[in-house]
This record gives structure tokens, C-alpha cells and sequence, in this order.
């Protein structure tokens, strides 16, 4: 009540945002920009916040999700003149990263894993298999590139040297962002920031991709002083999940996720 009182100093007030998981856009519980966005609005516009603190724990996932985020982290914070501090825990590493580069300052735990920057695409071949089994496939297509990098056909290699052309132009999506949000402080060469390798923070803070090591509550107290209060704000469950439905789909996507922090050791 105290911080609509003109006339009363109130304590400084920072909105802290929790974003955790893979990114994606495959429900309520994915971390996406349709799920994620009502609450970054509600951080930035509720309270009059002196700053906004995000939280982050992803492996990464959709670029387009990654972007969608990012760039609404920027719009808020310049509408709002409000600055941004990010809080790296297990790991910000791919789309996580790219989220984290969208704050003005990026801060983690000597354990956190960092970087990751670059884009990958997984298939599976199954042609041989289903000649091994005298199964034959048929397609019929209009379009020369319809049946594009068709898991059960054989590869060609045209479709892995347009494939390549697409991940290398969102590789670049995704520097640009990095340096746009990094501007000045990156330290090293492209071939060393931008080659998808990733690591703990000490190294990171040396490469500049991070500003130091820190945790959330400690450094807020150091910029805002001992008085400054925290306001959460995350993803809520939806209802039916909450009561238990749809196991069969939590789980799937647990199992997902699982595999995207394996990737770093976690």
C-alpha cells in the first residue's frame, strides 16, 4: 500500500520471473511465448518493480519460441525503462542462452553451464530396415522438394545441402541476437563463441557471455540495498493436470525434457 503513497519512501521492489524447461510450443506447461508472455506482462506492469529478475533453467529448444521470448523481454524492459538481470541455475545453454542474452546483465552459479550456441536438426534414416523387410514405400508428391529429407527414403544430397543453408542462416539469427545482447562485452572470435560448444561459468565470464557470478537474492541486495522485497511470478499448472490428467503426455514430455538436459551432463 505504501508504494502508492507519494509521500511515503517505499523499500525497492524486484519482479522475479521463473523460466524453466525446454522451449517449445507443445502445451500449457512448454516454455513458449503464449505460455510464458501473460506472466513476463504481469512482472513488468504490476507494483511499478525497480527491476526485473529472471530465473533460468533451460537446455534449449524451438528457435522461433526463443526469439518470440527474447524480443518481449526487450520490448517491456525499454517500454518500461526497466533493467533486466538474469539468473543462470543448472544450465542456459541453446534457446536458454538466447533467452538470457535478452537481459542487460547475465549472472550464474560456478556450476552453471552456459553457452551452447548453434542449431541443430536430428532425424532418423530407415530406408535399409524396411528393404530388409521387403517392405517398399511409395510416395507420390507435387513438388520437387515435398518429400524433403523423408525419414524413409534414402538421404540426398541436395536436401542435406538446403538443410545446411537453413541451419546456418537461424545460426546467424541467433549471433546476432547474442551480439546484439552482448554488444562490447563478448571476448573472443567467432569460430570460439558461435561454434555451439558450451561451458561453467568461469569460462563463460571470461568470454564475456556472462557479467559475473552471483546468486539472485545476494545481488539483488547489492544494487537494491536490504530492504528490497521480491514479487514471484511463473507458470501455473493448468487444473486438469493438477488433478492428474493426461499422465501419458506429462510424462512423454518429461521424458523429452529429460533428454535435452542429458546433453550437458545434467
Amino acid at each position: 500500500m505504501t508504494r502508492w503513497l507519494p509521500f511515503l519512501k517505499s523499500s525497492p521492489r524486484v519482479a522475479v520471473v521463473r523460466m524453466t524447461g525446454a522451449i517449445g510450443a507443445g502445451g500449457p506447461l512448454s516454455l513458449s511465448d503464449q505460455s510464458i508472455g501473460p506472466v513476463l506482462e504481469a512482472a513488468f506492469h504490476k507494483g511499478k518493480p525497480d527491476a526485473v529478475a529472471i530465473e533460468i533453467n533451460s537446455p534449449g529448444g524451438s528457435p522461433v519460441q526463443s526469439s518470440l521470448i527474447g524480443a518481449r523481454i526487450r520490448r517491456l524492459a525499454d517500454k518500461r525503462g526497466i533493467k533486466v538481470y538474469a539468473f543462470v541455475e543448472d544450465v542456459a545453454a541453446s534457446g536458454g542462452y538466447w533467452l538470457a542474452s535478452a537481459a542487460d546483465e547475465i549472472w550464474a552459479d560456478p556450476a552453471s553451464i552456459v553457452g551452447s550456441v548453434g542449431v541443430i536438426s536430428a532425424s532418423f534414416g530407415a530406408n535399409d530396415l524396411l528393404a530388409r523387410q521387403g517392405i517398399e514405400r511409395r510416395v507420390h508428391t507435387a513438388g520437387t522438394h515435398k518429400s524433403f529429407m523423408d525419414p524413409f527414403l534414402p538421404l540426398k544430397d541436395q536436401d542435406v545441402a538446403r538443410l545446411r543453408g537453413i541451419l546456418d542462416q537461424m545460426h546467424q539469427t541467433f549471433i546476432d541476437q547474442v551480439k546484439a545482447g552482448r554488444g562490447t562485452r563478448l571476448n573472443g572470435s567467432d569460430a570460439t563463441l558461435f561454434n555451439g560448444d558450451f561451458w561453467l561459468a568461469g569460462r563463460a565470464l571470461e568470454l564475456g557471455l556472462i557479467d559475473g557470478i552471483g546468486h539472485l537474492k545476494p545481488k539483488m541486495q547489492e544494487v537494491f540495498g536490504e530492504k528490497v522485497s521480491f514479487r514471484r511470478y511463473g507458470l501455473k499448472k493448468p487444473f486438469l493436470r493438477r488433478i492428474g490428467a493426461d499422465i501419458a503426455q506429462d510424462a512423454l514430455a518429461a521424458i523429452e525434457e529429460r533428454a535435452s538436459y542429458a546433453r550437458y551432463g545434467l
